[in-house]
């Protein structure tokens, strides 16, 4: 009957040794959820800090003839630039004004020239 139903233990000394043994599970049963938290902390939230500190960086290292994609998918070439604000030749003395977060990649040099010419010929 003992499968279903704990044992009653006596009043007493076998009280305090039965209290040890049905405590909870102290710092083993804390082991798994800080196991998926950590899981979860290398697998996504680590990657994403590692992405956003090299996108601030790459921002700040722009400068004027830097040659850019946008978020948006614009390619050109930086033309000037503020604390906020970018200006980028698109081709044809076309020059658009962006934010500088909208920026999402710096391209080679030679880049926003090569595209260029592609689009002149044919």
């Amino acid at each position: 009957m003992s499968f279903f139903i704990s044992d009653a233990l006596a009043v007493g000394e076998t009280v305090a040794a039965g209290a040890a043994a049905v405590d909870g599970p102290g710092w083993q049963g804390l082991a798994f959820p800080l196991g998926i938290l950590f899981f979860f902390y290398i697998l996504f939230i680590r990657p994403q800090q590692k992405k956003g500190k090299e996108q601030k960086k790459m921002i700040g290292a722009l400068s004027k003839g830097a040659e850019v994609v946008t978020n948006g998918g614009m390619l050109g070439r930086v033309v000037s630039l503020d604390d906020n604000f970018v200006q980028i030749d698109i081709g044809n003395n076309v020059v658009i004004q962006v934010q500088r977060q909208a920026i999402q990649n710096l391209m080679p040099k030679g880049t926003f020239k090569v595209q260029s010419k592609r689009l002149n010929n044919s």
